[in-house]
């Protein structure tokens, strides 16, 4: 597995990471616990050093699988988990980012990850009711402490970034981004590269899309996550959306890898310092994931398929109105 650095700082993880939401939520169906803590072990013993989860996904339970699962080589790998949310009798009813609430939840992600530290943690998505200095300040006194050894941001403006990072130096933002969502190359990529941040975009298969495998007839389960949202709920942006599908399996035949590796080699070829979390429950999908570090684009060829994806319009919005409220990116 190859490695790479998250910004300035001397993070270095497997340069294609694993998100680990799937093995519990959004995406049905779910593998029992065992199973989850099996594939978890595959992926590690196949070169995997880089899990994310987050204490809203379950809530709590996916903490506790990844913890159990990373537990007999902790120090080898590097765990990120999240913490931004108000959970409440086990269900997630807004944000929350005090500081009470901030140590509240680093204490419980501690004892669910069977850990001592967290390698890196992030705001999960950025309270508006709390200034991000008071955050940032907050998880410094928490890397004083030895509890967090770096920090990040997810779905933060560019303005929000340079405000943390003045107050508690950032690592990491995480944010979505893809072939078919490039919203982050207005401001927030750029705005990484002069602080020397590092960049870790999740959904970078465009939940799925990008693989090729979501037909213009395809339906979602209710507690799919992609049920809710209109790129994939509504017939209409699921049929003209499959233009972009078709573009990056036509690439991929030029190639002669799959849909998925041009779609995260795509990714990993915009800058040294992103690295991609696509997620996914089975290692053969997992082994095909990280086989996109081999591939490799000239300068022309990256020219051409930014040209090419370019010129795509993408139908439908990338989360519900409501989920799209929490996100500053």
């Amino acid at each position: 597995m190859m490695k790479r650095q998250l910004g300035n700082n001397d993070l270095e993880v497997s340069a294609v990471g694993l998100g680990c939401m799937g093995l519990s939520q959004s995406y049905p169906p779910f593998p029992t616990k065992d199973e989850a803590i099996a594939f978890l072990r595959g992926a590690f013993e196949l070169g995997e050093t880089f899990f994310d989860t987050a204490e809203v996904y379950g809530p709590y339970e996916n903490e506790r699988i990844v913890g159990e699962a990373l537990k007999p080589f902790r120090k080898e790998v590097v765990i990120a988990t999240k913490f931004g949310f108000d959970i409440q009798n086990g269900k997630s009813v807004g944000l929350d980012s005090r500081p009470e609430t901030i140590r509240k939840a680093v204490e419980g992600s501690l004892k669910r990850l069977q850990t001592e530290y967290i390698d890196l943690l992030y705001q999960h998505r950025v309270d508006q009711n709390i200034p991000i200095e008071d955050v940032a300040g907050c998880v410094g006194e928490l890397i004083r402490e030895g509890k967090v050894l770096y920090w990040g941001l997810s779905e933060a403006s560019a303005r929000t970034v340079r405000r943390a990072h003045a107050v508690q130096p950032v690592t990491a933002v995480q944010s979505e981004y893809s072939m078919w969502f490039r919203r982050p190359e207005q401001t927030l990529i750029p705005t990484l590269e002069e602080l020397n941040i590092g960049f870790v975009p999740y959904s970078p298969l465009g939940k799925g899309f990008l693989t090729g495998t979501v037909d213009k007839n395809a339906t979602f389960l209710s507690n799919d996550i992609r049920y809710g949202i209109p790129r994939f709920n509504n017939p209409d942006n699921l049929a003209a959306n499959q233009a972009i599908a078709e573009t990056v399996k036509t690439i991929a035949s030029t190639k002669g890898v799959t849909s998925a590796q041009i779609a995260l080699a795509w990714v990993l070829a915009q800058k040294e310092w992103i690295v991609p979390i696509p997620g996914t429950k089975k290692l053969e999908r997992f082994k095909e994931n990280i086989g996109a570090q081999n591939i490799t684009f000239s300068t022309d060829e990256l020219a051409e398929i930014n040209a090419k994806i370019s010129k795509i319009d993408i139908f439908g919005e990338r989360y519900s109105a409501e989920s799209e409220k929490m996100s500053e990116s």
